[in-house]
């Protein structure tokens, strides 16, 4: 005897079954090129991605690129964001070429406050607010997440700065997290991208600028207040040393505050690994947790 489930008894069964909602939304209302701030004449913009739901928790995303290149449009995984729930904005910010450390932190903290600013405007809770970013992005999202009120790296880039740049829950994907140690950590293939990256992003080598080392640095402000944070970083990655995200794990724990550290076996820097169903399930059952 053969036993046959209807397509909407299997969902039924099946949602419940696996934690899992259903997709809000295959094509999200998008908003391209909003200009945030306006800085030595660069207009610096973001791209929203909204879902076709009332007022839902937004997702900051920082792209990587080694802090010198990459952009708004690379890399951010609107797509699982959106149909998960969340809105997106992706952020664009001053490439260590143009300027150095600390503009990139002040530009992603002009742009919390932009989006917060005008959330009704566009329909999402400021209220519920994330940071995400992975690879360059995933240190800029650790470390704006850990310096809510940091005077240093607030910066005064926008025309929101009545604003609070802080937020609930920070996501970092195979990121640095302390510029002191990751050139002794490093693989020769990573030295090859991080050495000439760290020379533009600080305008010198760590031990040269180690005060501006350790200010870029998330570990360096790590308390108990941090928002709930999630690691995830593979054992393999030849460009960014694991050991940067268990020094990020450790700071938090040290201090009491909430992180989750997930090892991808076998995984180098970057890839379909990061965004599989295991792992985006547990991206999305974190930031449910900690934006509920």
């Amino acid at each position: 005897m053969t036993f046959k489930l209807c397509p909407a008894c299997l969902v039924a069964v099946l949602i419940p079954v696996l934690n899992l909602r259903p997709s809000h939304a295959a094509d999200p209302r998008i908003f391209s090129d909003i200009e945030y701030a306006s800085i030595d004449g660069q207009s610096l913009k973001l791209d929203l991605y909204l879902p076709e739901i009332k007022h839902p928790a937004l997702v900051v995303w920082v792209h990587g690129g080694a802090w010198r290149g990459g952009s708004k449009s690379e890399g951010v995984p609107s797509a699982k964001f959106v149909a998960a729930g969340y809105a997106v904005a992706s952020v664009d910010y001053r490439l260590s070429p143009i300027a150095p450390f600390p503009a990139q932190i002040h530009d992603i903290k002009a742009a919390v406050r932009f989006l917060r600013a005008r959330a009704g405007d566009y329909g999402f809770d400021p209220t519920r607010m994330a940071i995400a970013g992975s690879s360059a992005g995933g240190h800029l999202a650790a470390l704006a997440g850990v310096t809510n009120n940091h005077k240093e790296l607030e910066g005064t880039v926008g025309n929101d700065r009545n604003q609070s740049s802080e937020v609930r829950a920070i996501v970092s994907l195979y990121g640095a997290s302390n510029l002191m140690t990751i050139l002794a950590q490093s693989q020769p293939k990573g030295l090859q991208m991080r050495v000439p990256a760290l020379q533009l992003l600080l305008g010198g080598q760590p031990k040269d600028k180690p005060n501006l080392a350790r200010l870029a640095s998330p570990v360096a402000h790590v308390d108990a207040g941090d928002p709930p944070l999630l690691l995830i970083h593979g054992d393999a990655d030849p460009q960014m040393p694991p050991e940067q995200s268990h020094e990020l794990a450790a700071a938090y724990t040290k201090a009491g505050a909430s992180v989750t550290l997930e090892i991808i076996p076998g995984a180098v820097h970057g890839g379909t690994q990061f965004y599989d169903p295991r792992r985006f399930y547990l991206i999305r059952r974190f930031l449910d947790e900690a934006l509920r």
